[in-house]
């Protein structure tokens, strides 16, 4: 595995994907947003007419979804797709990624692009909830980015009203606090930071405070 992988883990709307977008352009890494792997998953099984409550199925979204990226220049060809990010498909998303066999076919895709970012990349950077647990987990560099539940509410509403969206704070709560249940009490992959992560609380700090901390970080750690 190549020597310079970041791996980023976190909570949804802890600003671990900005960071993980902007830390990747900067150090001339390639990046994947592995969360996007799963919200794909399931516009494919949607897409296909199957059911996201049958384990088989999400399986066959997950296969569809490893031939096209298998066939692509690079994985963005695929996960840069805006109908990802609808709340809905985020929803199903959330549900497949507790099935083994969605996460088996997925993993294989997250490991071989650790391995093998492409030309002209110095190293990868991967950002989802297992990164540093499960898929890299010899990586040099592991982040977990966490802020309260309730800034990271705030965020993603704010991020739904920039989209035209109708959406309450309360609402939003409430579908986080569902949201990071299921993905930290999951048997398969749960959520947590590795043993070894340096855990950044994103709560009371900007994008550009971030991005500083984990360059400082990669510095350190890798072969730049």
């Amino acid at each position: 595995m190549s020597k310079n992988i970041i791996a980023i883990d976190g909570p949804a709307a802890s600003g671990k994907g900005t960071l993980a977008r902007s830390l990747a352009e900067l150090l001339g890494f390639a990046h994947m947003d592995t969360g996007a792997l799963y919200r794909a998953t399931a516009l494919e099984v949607h897409d296909a007419g199957l059911s996201a409550q049958d384990e088989n199925d999400a399986r066959d979204g997950a296969q569809i979804l490893a031939k096209k990226i298998a066939h692509a220049t690079r994985p963005s060809d695929v996960l840069d797709n805006p109908a990802l990010r609808t709340d809905q498909i985020g929803q199903q998303a959330s549900k497949i990624a507790a099935y083994p066999r969605v996460r088996e076919v997925l993993n294989k895709i997250q490991t071989d692009f650790a391995e093998n970012p492409g030309g002209g990349f110095k190293g990868a950077v991967l950002d989802g909830r297992d990164i540093g647990t499960v898929i890299t987990p010899n990586a040099p560099l592991k982040l977990y980015i966490t802020a309260s539940r309730e800034v990271r509410a705030k965020r993603r509403l704010k991020e739904l009203q920039s989209r035209g969206i109708s959406a309450t704070y309360e609402a939003v709560l409430k579908d986080m606090r569902e949201r990071d249940t299921r993905d930290a009490e999951r048997k398969t992959a749960p959520m947590k930071p590795a043993d070894d992560a340096i855990v950044i609380d994103s709560s009371d700090l900007d994008a550009s405070q971030m991005l500083e901390k984990a360059v400082s970080l990669a510095k350190e750690r890798l072969t730049l």
